[in-house]
């Protein structure tokens, strides 16, 4: 049998998809725009708490705040009751994990156990900085060796 030099395993991976442009909504719905547009979030996923976790880090950003896993957790049920919305996934494993999803993306770090957005930027600065200019550049720059390398 011959051995497996590597797995099909990506090194990174992005979902990004195109909606209408952002009209007059609540500020919950266009973070969860932003997490459909991203690939944080799949369409019809009834298990939105990613829209929460972004929700409370955006908020704390602006009191320049950092919060550890259990501050987010506890504002992310803060924000869920106010919005009527089921409980579902507010485990605190599940909240680290979705944490874990916006570090992956550049849009959160953490420093100490403690989350906040990245370097308390804006996040269209962050997309142009990190996402665009390093994530999707490394991307697409293996993409086209693909394409070079099958002739």
């Amino acid at each position: 049998m011959p051995k497996t030099i590597s797995r099909d395993l990506p090194l990174s991976e992005f979902t990004f998809r195109r909606y209408e442009k952002p009209y007059d909504m609540s500020r919950r719905d266009l973070i969860r725009k932003l997490c459909l547009s991203t690939g944080l979030l799949q369409p019809g996923d009834s298990r939105d708490v990613v829209v929460d976790v972004l929700h409370a880090l955006l908020d704390a950003k602006v009191k320049k705040l950092m919060m550890n896993s259990e501050q987010v957790k506890d504002e992310v049920i803060n924000l869920r009751k106010k919005n009527k919305l089921n409980l579902k996934g507010v485990a605190g494993s599940n909240i680290r994990r979705q944490l874990k999803r916006l570090r992956d993306l550049l849009i959160a770090e953490k420093i100490k156990n403690e989350y906040r957005i990245t370097e308390f930027e804006d996040l269209h600065v962050l997309f142009d900085s990190k996402i665009e200019e390093y994530l999707i550049k490394s991307v697409v720059s293996r993409v086209k060796e693909y394409f070079k390398a099958v002739k």
